[in-house]
C-alpha cells in the first residue's frame, strides 16, 4: 500500500512540477496536499489575490478572464494526464473562483476570511445547481464552472451581509 501511495505521489509531483499545465492546474504544488487540497489551493490563492488586486481594475479583469480561460485548458490537460475527472489535486479552479470573490469585496481580512470559509463550504456541499452542472459539463470547463458557481453563492451571501451591515440592521 505504501509503495502504491509513493508511486502515485511521484506521478502527481512529476505532472505538477514538470509541466506548465500541471504546475498551474495544481496551484503551484498546493494541490499536492494529502489533506484538503482544495482548501490548500484556496489558501495559496490569498496572497496572489492581494497581488492581482494591486492592478488597475480593467487590467485585473482582463488578467482574470485570461486566467479563467487558460484554466479550462490547464485543468483539461492535467485531468487527461492523470486519467481522472476533476481530481482533488487540481485546484486552479478554486484559486480563480476565490479571486473573483475577493475582487468584489472590501479589501479587509475579515471579508476575505469569510469568503474563504463560505466558498469552501459551498464548494464541498455543492448546492443546486452546482452538483447538477458538475455532472453534466465535462472536461476543463466542468472543472472550472462548478467553482465559479460556488463563488456565486459565496458572493450572494457576503454581499447580502454587506448590504445588511450598511443599512444598520
Amino acid at each position: 500500500m505504501w509503495i502504491k501511495l509513493l508511486q502515485q505521489d511521484t506521478h502527481l509531483r512529476r505532472i505538477a512540477l514538470r509541466t506548465w499545465p500541471g504546475l498551474f492546474a495544481m496551484g503551484f504544488g498546493s494541490g499536492l496536499a494529502r489533506k484538503a487540497p482544495g482548501t490548500m489551493g484556496t489558501l495559496a490563492a490569498v496572497p496572489l489575490a492581494w497581488l492581482l488586486l494591486q492592478l488597475p481594475a480593467i487590467l485585473f479583469w482582463l488578467v482574470w478572464i485570461i486566467l479563467f480561460w487558460s484554466g479550462i485548458y490547464w485543468c483539461e490537460v492535467t485531468s487527461r494526464r492523470l486519467q481522472r475527472v476533476d481530481p482533488g489535486c487540481i485546484v486552479w479552479d478554486e484559486m480563480v473562483a476565490y479571486w473573483l470573490i475577493v475582487a468584489l469585496l472590501p479589501l479587509h481580512w475579515a471579508w476575505w476570511l469569510a469568503a474563504l470559509v463560505l466558498f469552501r463550504l459551498f464548494d464541498i456541499v455543492k448546492p443546486w445547481p452546482i452538483r447538477h452542472i458538475e455532472r453534466r459539463v465535462k472536461g476543463g470547463l466542468g472543472v472550472m464552472l462548478d467553482d465559479i458557481l460556488a463563488a456565486g453563492y459565496t458572493l450572494l451571501v457576503l454581499l447580502a451581509g454587506q448590504w445588511l451591515l450598511t443599512r444598520g440592521g
